[in-house]
């Protein structure tokens, strides 16, 4: 073979490596599991955060703040539109296109 992969004089970081695959594979385990560690304080407080936002609207529940809101009843909301149906309006129904049917299963009409 012409060509070769392997060099002829081949660095001592290189065959230390190809001998002790351990000394680059150990030092990159090492960094991920401390990454994992370090990330861990963030999302904590993320939480918390998010827990102290739901804690505190709790306490505004706690304290009764919701009491005020008055409670929808239909037919108070009903009576309050038949009342102000004194002012001057008519209903009137706009015009249909030609083709389009009186209801949504009839059949179009033919002219």
């Amino acid at each position: 073979m012409p060509f070769s992969s392997n060099p002829i004089k081949p660095s001592p970081l290189q065959s230390r490596l190809k001998r002790h695959p351990a000394l680059f594979g150990v030092p990159f385990l090492l960094i991920i599991v401390g990454a994992s560690f370090g990330l861990q304080t963030f999302t904590q407080t993320r939480y918390d955060l998010q827990d102290q936002k739901v804690k505190q609207i709790s306490n505004e529940q706690a304290l009764g703040l919701d009491r005020n809101k008055k409670k929808f009843d239909i037919r108070e909301e009903y009576y309050k539109l038949s009342a102000s149906g004194d002012q001057d309006w008519e209903p009137k129904r706009i015009a249909r296109p030609k083709d389009s049917p009186q209801w949504p299963n009839e059949p179009p009409a033919k002219s």
